[in-house]
């Protein structure tokens, strides 16, 4: 099925029907009888007139805190207030997989009621304590109908735009690049700056990053994640014959992601999510928000650079203390991903305890697909047809969206933001054509917000105080990132400058010795925007998907340049010449280039330095000085004589 199957047949569907899968409907089922038995277990007690202790523990177990309506006296100041308990508890949950923390509030809550009660429960107590239960319930119930009517009422609106505009997208999105004419200019190179001035620091280093929590999308990992995405997207599609203080740089996120200061959420999560308190390896058991993310990010690294270090035995190892470390690779990490995607039941698998993220699971099969493009697996063949037919049947709403969230002990759905212009990128990588129907409903639907400013430029207005979810503050700049991304990939030229227009004058644009941010975004929320600067149409897809050709691979490559001095605005090589564009990062003055991969003892012709002629090394290396002023273009080429 795809994207567009699922919002046809969302109409087709007469009002009031549901979109639960099966799965969904036995999890809500089961969680229905537990509590409906809770319920009657409580009763009990009141039944059989038992002791006052056990009638008010029962009533407990309808919701929590009610057991103190049945005390009595001052008891029942205790109910908002357990009640008030319990929501964090929901938070903790939700936050960090505490899954224990609801359960020892609510049942906690009843056994205290229990040891508190007096000879004689309050009359009045279990009636009080059912009417608080109908009041809880029915706004929830009431939410959920509604849900399901303006969900249809989407699907068929849905159903008037898609097919016009998914023609749309299919013309824009067939536009190539051309490889040999690409080269990032000043406005690219300043975003990228932003990004190596962060992850050329030493290892230890997070100036410039936001440490606010480890456990949501302000996290440490996913910030560094997207700067890899921006770095190995900048070699794949404009320097993929560059090597020096970029690789360097990525490299550097990769091993800061391997500190325990990254990592070492999931000891906390293991204990009170899943109840384990001996093996805490992050890439076992669920945890797709590391295995998922961190393979994908590791697997672009090796696909744009050709270095491919990161397959070999304990190359990425997670270092509990002096005694305990969990040895992994690139495909131990894949690895991960599939076994657990074999078992499981939702067919998409949890990133903290008991929470399935489909976004999530969209860079666990896009690790998938950078494992098939590195090693020649057929990850994307064997697991895409039930990953898809799992998200459409358990993970998608009325209105033919996939949902944000949901639970897997309880399969109940939970608010979560990202939409179709998020996942849209990430399925371009693995499922071309549903990424385009993606693609063409988020479009349309973006389509109102835009309008054009005093001096007739493209903007957006979007509606609301805005969350940028990188360190939880209000504003738009991380919506305008992600439309842009979008819109770059997909070759929406006009909504892709309106979002660019938009961060630019309403996001706090500072352009520092070289450098820009954005002032009123966080730290993934520039690293979005730098990203969504230099993609163009279909470069997000085929920087996890496709390696590079293999003239690129045996070709010429710059191994040495000075950073800032030296920015690389293209590196690309025909496989016996090399191509360059360089820019002044420092002020003009002569720099020195290191080249490597030449051919030992061959002649070569420049021009662009300050020699027109050199003899490569017997190892294949040289060095060569030019005068950096301006934009210079190099070219390196082997005589044939």
């Amino acid at each position: 099925m795809t994207t567009v199957d699922a919002f046809l047949s969302a109409t087709a569907r007469p009002p009031g029907s549901t979109r639960k899968g099966p799965v969904t409907a036995a999890r809500q089922r089961r969680t229905a009888i537990v509590y409906a038995l809770a319920c009657l277990v409580g009763a009990l007690p009141l039944a059989l007139g038992s002791p006052a202790s056990l009638q008010a523990a029962g009533i407990g177990l309808w919701l929590p805190g009610a057991g103190f309506l049945a005390v009595g006296g001052w008891g029942p100041l205790l109910f908002p207030l357990t009640l008030a308990v319990f929501v964090a508890s929901l938070v903790a949950w939700f936050w960090a997989g505490m899954v224990t923390a609801p359960l020892l509030v609510w049942l906690g809550s009843a056994a205290l009621a229990g040891a508190i009660a007096p000879e004689r429960i309050w009359a009045g107590g279990p009636w009080v304590a059912a009417a608080c239960v109908a009041a809880v319930c029915a706004p929830f119930y009431r939410r959920a109908a509604r849900q399901k009517r303006e969900g249809f009422a989407k699907a068929v609106a849905r159903q008037a735009f898609v097919p016009a505009s998914l023609a749309e997208v299919q013309v824009q999105a067939a536009a190539t690049p051309d490889a040999g004419a690409r080269e990032m200019g000043t406005e690219e190179l300043a975003a990228l700056r932003y990004l190596l001035d962060r992850a050329l620091q030493p290892i230890d280093a997070w100036g410039g990053f936001d440490i606010v929590d480890q456990f949501q999308p302000a996290a440490l990992r996913y910030q560094l994640n997207h700067m890899g995405f921006a770095l190995g997207l900048s070699q794949s599609a404009y320097t993929p014959n560059f090597h020096g203080y970029l690789g360097e740089a990525q490299r550097n996120l990769i091993q800061k992601y391997l500190l325990r200061k990254v990592w070492g959420y999931w000891v906390y999560e293991s204990c009170w999510g899943n109840l384990n308190f001996t093996n805490w390896d992050p890439a076992a058991r669920d945890n797709i928000m590391l295995t998922g993310w961190f393979g994908m990010h590791v697997g672009q690294y090796m696909l744009a650079s050709g270095d491919r270090r990161y397959l070999e035995p304990g190359s990425l190892t997670f270092r509990l203390n002096e005694l305990t470390a969990f040895v992994h690779d690139f495909n131990t990490l894949v690895g991960s991903v599939k076994a657990n995607y074999d078992t499981a039941e939702f067919g998409l698998f949890a990133c903290e305890p008991n929470w399935i993220y489909p976004i999530c699971n969209h860079y666990g099969m896009a690790a998938l697909a950078a494992q098939d493009a590195l090693c020649g697996t057929d990850n994307v063949r064997r697991y895409l047809p039930r990953w898809t037919r799992m998200m459409d049947t358990e993970f998608t709403d009325e209105s033919g969206s996939i949902i944000g969230l949901r639970s897997q002990h309880t399969g109940l759905q939970v608010p979560f933001p990202v939409g179709e212009a998020g996942y849209a990128p990430f399925e371009n990588i693995f499922a071309p054509d549903r990424a385009r129907e993606l693609w063409a409903i988020a479009r349309r639907e973006i389509a109102p917000a835009m309008h054009p400013d005093k001096d007739g430029r493209p903007r957006i207005s979007l509606p609301g105080a805005g969350l940028d979810a990188g360190n939880y503050s209000t504003g738009h700049t991380a919506s305008f990132a992600g439309i842009l991304m979008g819109a770059r990939e997909f070759g929406d030229d006009d909504l892709a400058e309106a979002a660019q227009n938009s961060l630019d004058a309403d996001c706090g644009r500072e352009v520092t010795n070289g450098v820009r941010r954005y002032l009123a975004g966080s730290n993934l929320a520039n690293a979005n925007a730098a990203l969504g600067s230099l993609l163009r149409t279909g470069d997000f897809g085929r920087a996890f998907s496709q390696p590079p050709a293999q003239e690129t691979l045996d070709g010429p490559v710059l191994d040495k340049a000075s950073y800032p001095e030296v920015l690389v605005g293209k590196a690309v090589s025909d496989g016996a010449g090399l191509d360059l564009v360089l820019h002044p990062g420092r002020g003009a003055g002569v720099q020195t280039l290191g080249l490597a991969r030449l051919r030992p003892g061959a002649r070569y012709t420049v021009s662009g330095a300050a020699v027109d002629a050199f003899t490569a090394r017997w190892d294949g290396t040289a060095d060569l000085d030019i005068m950096l002023e301006e934009r210079t273009a190099v070219r390196v080429e082997r005589t044939h004589s």
